[in-house]
Parts: structure tokens; C-alpha cells; sequence
């Protein structure tokens, strides 16, 4: 393992680009392909949330089996993380090309079933780059801030991925056009960006992996000792993991945010678009409130660690992304919120996202640096490391958010009677007021109870010294 407290940049910029791809993949498949199957397609709002549902289910077992094999994998020149993230790229863009491209004729029930498959096939294929690539990040370093720092590199080049394909769609793909005034509702507009969203995917991922490959001789290796990859072998990995009370209680934490995070992703667009009935080439603005918020996790979040430990970190800009995000409807609600079409209502909503962001943003850094403690702790506990396993289900929730969640979203469309291929400013008013109760007030609970399995974690910086003092020396008897 490499004892360097400070990992070089160029390393950190190469691991975190890798994120980048991630999101493009992840936030514009969670932000667009619902929508495009339910108002555009014609799919009903149900069976376009199931369908990523039903992928995560087999991300449930994808997920920790692809951690429980890299853990075991042994490969002298390319470690036990890069054979999988150069087998991916290219499955991951034909996936992703194919979910915004159904054959022509399909009927409901067809269509349907292309969208599971390929979003079966989406998750599956990124899980073999995704587990690895955040385990990977994890063996960078054993220091405790510095982990913070090599994460914010992959929490704001997954901003600029996940930001910069939305603004980049919302900007060139999206925009009005003679027959579509709202370009989002332009069936013709989804096949060109998918193609070149696909390209750029498999482009950087590629990238990632090849300038990381250098750290491979510093990484940790499998203990000697350490049986190859069995079905045996990987319940046992499952089952220590989730032995570790901390782990648990951030495993917990992270499922029940990703449900708020999944409920307002999967209505964001209808929220923008009927509720605040914002165009395509507003929209694109969000960046900017986005832009500050991730820049603020990535300039502040390891100096705020150097002071306050990872646990009040987390608790508290869990209940700041809980709270901020859902403010603007809540406002309007009673009657505090600029009228919509007004000039100060689309700097307002900017504002806000700005907030949440930068909660959002600290709070992902803070929880990624954290599962690193908890692949120490689990070393001195059972004796080889487990970064695969424990970074899988960070893996599973980042595709939990826009799976269930949008599943739930799905359902609550089709609830509330929200109609199909619907025009802005045609909505009622009941229907419309019911959508902000779901992607507002309603969505905090899941939030709050995040927070409550967050304040159970108990690895703060004091417990850190520990547990590194107990490795060295268990490491020095080991020699």
C-alpha cells in the first residue's frame, strides 16, 4: 500500500474525470428518459418509472458481486480495479445509445420492455466500471483528509459530467424549434444527443482508466491468504460488511436519501417545466446555482474536515439538502414565491438550487471519504480490505436515486391524473398542486429519516488515530 499522505494531482484529476462519465450516464438517463418515454413516447407514467426500478433490482446483485470479485482479483500489471474499467466503455455507450433510440412501430407494451432491458444492460455494464472505479479512489490514500480531497476531485468532475451534459442538452438538443416551441417535447431531438453522449462516455471512461493505470504497483494488493472469487466467498464479504454497525447505518442513511434525491429527479423536469412553466433555455440556467454549489464541496469540504469531523459533516448537510431544495414550493404554497414568468422567480429558484448543492455536494465528499474509515476499520476487524464491497452499494444508491425513486414518481404522476403530452399552462391548478406536494414537502421525510441513521455513525477523528495506530502496528508484527 502506498504510505504518501498527498496523492498528485494529476492522479486525483485522472480518477476523478472518470466520475464525469458516470454522471453524464447516470443524471442525464435519470433526467431525460423517463420523460421522454412518458410525454414523448406516450408510455404511461407507471410503467416509465418501473422500468428502471426493475434494473435496479438486478444492480442489487451486480453491484456487490462485481465489489466481491475485484476485492479477490489478482493481476500483477493491472491490478485488482483497471481490468474491469477498460472491459466497460464501449457496452456502456451502445446501451446508452439504444435506451434513446426504440425501432419505430413499437407498441406500449414494446416499448416498455426495450426501455427495461437496455436500462438493465445501462446498470449492468456500468457497475464494471463503477465499483471498481470508487474502490480505486479509496486506495489512493490512508490519510483522513486527503481522502476527502481525492473525493472532491471525483464529487466536482461528476458535477461537470452531470451539469455540463444537461446544460450542453438543454442548450443545442432541446431548443425550440418551428413545430416544438418546448424542444424537450421534440422526439426527433433524443437519437442526436444519446449518439454524442454515448461517443463522449466512452471516451472519458477509456481516459480514466488509462492515466490511473500508474498507481497501480502503490495500491493495496489481496492478502496472500485470501481466497479467489466464490459464490462462498462472496456472501461472506456481504455479510462482514454489513456486520460493521457503521457501515450500516450509512448503507441506511444513503438508500433513504437516494429516495428523495430519485422522487425530485424523476419530477424535476415536470416541475420546470408545469409547475414553475419554465422553458428548455431557462432550465439550462440551474447550472449556474449547481456551478456554485459544487465548487463550494470541492474548495471547502476538506478544510471543513480539518476542523469538524466527518459525522457532524454529514448530519448536518443532510438536513440541509432535505430542507433547501423544497423551500421553493413550500414558499409558494403559502403565498411567500414570486408569481411565475415574473424576473425575480427563475434568480430565486437559481438561488436555492445553489444551497442545496452545496449540501448536497459536502455531504457526498464527506460520506465517500467516510466508507474509506470503514474499509480500515474492517481491515483491523477481519484482516483484508473490502473497498469493493463497501463502495458497491454507494454504486447501487447513485443508480437507486433515479430507480426508485422514479418508480415512486411514476406512480404518483399517474395518481394525481397528470396528463400526457401535456402543454405548459394547461395543467389544473389541483393537479399541479398536487405535484408540489409530492416533490417538496412530501420528499423531506425520506430525507429526515436519512439523518436519523446518519447521527449513528461513530467513526469520528479520534477513533481514526486509533484505528491506524492498531493497522501499523498489526502491519509492522505482519513483516
Amino acid at each position: 500500500m502506498t504510505d504518501q499522505l498527498s496523492v498528485p494531482v494529476r492522479s486525483k484529476v485522472a480518477f476523478g474525470v472518470g466520475a464525469s462519465a458516470e454522471a453524464i450516464c447516470l443524471i442525464t438517463f435519470g433526467a431525460f428518459a423517463m420523460f421522454y418515454y412518458n410525454q414523448v413516447l406516450g408510455v404511461p407514467a407507471t410503467l416509465a418509472g418501473l422500468a428502471p426500478t426493475l434494473a435496479l433490482i438486478a444492480d442489487a446483485v451486480t453491484d456487490p458481486l462485481m465489489g466481491s470479485i475485484s476485492d479477490r482479483w489478482r493481476s500483477t500489471r493491472w491490478g485488482r480495479r483497471h481490468p474491469f474499467m477498460f472491459a466497460a466503455p464501449i457496452p456502456v455507450a451502445l446501451c446508452y445509445f439504444a435506451i434513446f433510440n426504440p425501432p419505430d412501430g413499437l407498441t406500449t407494451g414494446w416499448l416498455f420492455a426495450w426501455f427495461t432491458a437496455f436500462a438493465v444492460l445501462l446498470r449492468s455494464f456500468m457497475t464494471l466500471f463503477h465499483v471498481p472505479h470508487l474502490a480505486l479512489g479509496s486506495e489512493l490514500s490512508k490519510n483522513y483528509t486527503e481522502r476527502s480531497r481525492v473525493m472532491s476531485y471525483n464529487n466536482f468532475f461528476g458535477w461537470i459530467g452531470g451539469a455540463g451534459s444537461y446544460w450542453a442538452a438543454l442548450t443545442f438538443a432541446f431548443g425550440a424549434t418551428a413545430e416544438y416551441a418546448n424542444g424537450l417535447l421534440n422526439p426527433n431531438a433524443y437519437p442526436s444527443f444519446a449518439a454524442m453522449a454515448a461517443v463522449v462516455v466512452a471516451i472519458i471512461l477509456y481516459s480514466s482508466a488509462w492515466f490511473t493505470r500508474d498507481r497501480i504497483p502503490l495500491l493495496p494488493k489481496p492478502p496472500k491468504d485470501l481466497p479467489a472469487f466464490s459464490f462462498r466467498a462472496f456472501f461472506a464479504d456481504v455479510a462482514s460488511a454489513l456486520s460493521n454497525r457503521n457501515y450500516l447505518f450509512l448503507l441506511l442513511g444513503f438508500f433513504f436519501l437516494s429516495v428523495m434525491l430519485g422522487i425530485r429527479s424523476g419530477l424535476g423536469l415536470y416541475v420546470n417545466t408545469y409547475y414553475w412553466e419554465l422553458v428548455p433555455g431557462q432550465i439550462r440556467y440551474f447550472i449556474i446555482g449547481t456551478f456554485v454549489g459544487y465548487v463550494s464541496g470541492f474548495a471547502f469540504t476538506t478544510l471543513i474536515h480539518r476542523h469538524f469531523d466527518k459525522r457532524r459533516t454529514i448530519l448536518s448537510t443532510a438536513i440541509a439538502l432535505s430542507v433547501f431544495p423544497a423551500m421553493p414550493v413550500i414558499l409558494r404554497m403559502v403565498g411567500w414565491f414570486p408569481e411565475n414568468h415574473s424576473a425575480a422567480l427563475l434568480p430565486i429558484l437559481i438561488a436555492f438550487g445553489a444551497l442545496g448543492s452545496a449540501s448536497g455536494s459536502i455531504l457526498n465528499i464527506s460520506v465517500m471519504s467516510a466508507l474509506s474509515d470503514v474499509a480500515d476499520e474492517n481491515e483491523l476487524r477481519i484482516g483484508h480490505r473490502q473497498e469493493g464491497i463497501l463502495y458497491s452499494a454507494r454504486s447501487f444508491f447513485a443508480k437507486a436515486d433515479q430507480a426508485l425513486g422514479h418508480f415512486i414518481a411514476g406512480v404518483s404522476l399517474d395518481l394525481i391524473s397528470f396528463p400526457q403530452r401535456a402543454k405548459p399552462g394547461s395543467v389544473d391548478a389541483e393537479t399541479l398542486w398536487y405535484l408540489g406536494v409530492i416533490d417538496s414537502p412530501a420528499s423531506i421525510i425520506p430525507g429526515l429519516v436519512a439523518c436519523a441513521f446518519y447521527a449513528r455513525y461513530r467513526i469520528d477523528r479520534a477513533r481514526y488515530d486509533e484505528m491506524q495506530s492498531a493497522l501499523e502496528a498489526k502491519r509492522s508484527m505482519a513483516a
